[in-house]
């Protein structure tokens, strides 16, 4: 895997994300039925976030890329258990998986950033990689936004789920070999 392929994984997960999010937040609303729920479920995801963020701190430089991947697996399973759900307490079961799947794609992304660039020379590599994963991001929401008109949210969270298990599939394909900071050392 090198910059290049880590710009694609993670524009394929981008449109993922980018194509459920802003209707998911209508999704959260319908069920929750208050500011209050809406606001704990999003608390959840972040505090689940955190406290598993400690716990992969230290396999990161060994299992990075085997993270990534199961980051997106987790997330495909929450997409797809998504339309089937009928109680608040599941929203927060499945809103705990997703801000722990959130910290393993932000880590080991961070951790594959570093490696698949030079110190010194990062600037452009970073700016590709933040445009073109911008550029999924809005196209995804526009969209979703065209597709809801005619299909329904939970078809969007099955496409979304399609998304994440194609980076998945990616990102394992690619798991072979290692970067070259690890080779070096």
């Amino acid at each position: 895997m090198n910059i290049r392929w880590l710009i694609r994984f993670q524009s394929v997960i981008t449109l993922a994300s980018g194509m459920i999010y802003p209707y998911y937040l209508l999704f959260l609303k319908n069920l929750g039925n208050s500011y209050s729920k809406y606001g704990l479920a999003f608390a959840v995801f972040t505090v689940s976030s955190a406290a598993v963020s400690r716990y992969l701190g230290p396999r990161l430089d060994r299992f990075g890329r085997e993270i990534l991947a199961l980051s997106s697996l987790g997330m495909m399973a929450s997409m797809l258990a998504f339309p089937w759900v009928g109680s608040y307490v599941w929203v927060l079961v499945l809103q705990a998986g997703m801000g722990i799947c959130s910290a393993m794609q932000r880590m080991s992304e961070r951790l594959l950033l570093a490696d698949y660039t030079d110190c010194g020379a990062r600037g452009p590599a970073l700016g590709n990689y933040h445009f073109w994963t911008s550029v999924s991001s809005g196209f995804a929401v526009l969209a979703g936004g065209y597709l809801i008109d005619w299909l329904t949210i939970d078809v969007l969270f099955y496409l979304s789920a399609l998304l994440y298990a194609a980076s998945a599939w990616m990102v394992w394909r690619l798991r072979g070999g290692t970067s070259r900071k690890r080779a070096a050392g």
